[in-house]
């Protein structure tokens, strides 16, 4: 038996929408851990378009990720902010809240935080 294993994150296996339709999260589960491709629409901000789902103050998942395409700004509950675009690698611990900037979608690979993102009751 082979040890190769082959998933597309364009046939998931799991998708979880956001509120209000401003995107969604491909979910696709690895034996070692799922790993998620998020697609933030313009106008998406995870205290208005996913804290309903998640019911915590700020995004208490941690991330390891790559932004893909568009922009993204983190806020971190002490105040720390910065913004990731296309080629940026980010790490984000748990506690803070993010937004898309400007008019193009935002696309996120994530190998840490997305098991539980969005995910009702989590």
């Amino acid at each position: 038996m082979s040890g190769l294993i082959r998933k597309s994150l364009d046939e998931p296996d799991e998708v979880r929408p956001f509120e209000d339709g401003k995107g969604h999260l491909d979910l696709v589960n690895l034996p070692v851990a799922p790993v998620g491709r998020a697609v933030f629409e313009p106008g998406w901000r995870w205290s208005e378009h996913v804290k309903p789902i998640a019911k915590t103050a700020s995004c208490e998942a941690p991330h390891t990720g790559y932004v893909v395409s568009g922009r993204i700004t983190i806020v971190m509950d002490d105040g720390e902010k910065d913004t990731f675009g296309p080629g940026d690698l980010m790490v984000i611990p748990p506690g803070h809240d993010a937004w898309v900037e400007g008019t193009e979608a935002c696309v996120v690979l994530d190998w840490q935080g997305y098991a539980d993102y969005a995910k009702p009751g989590s």
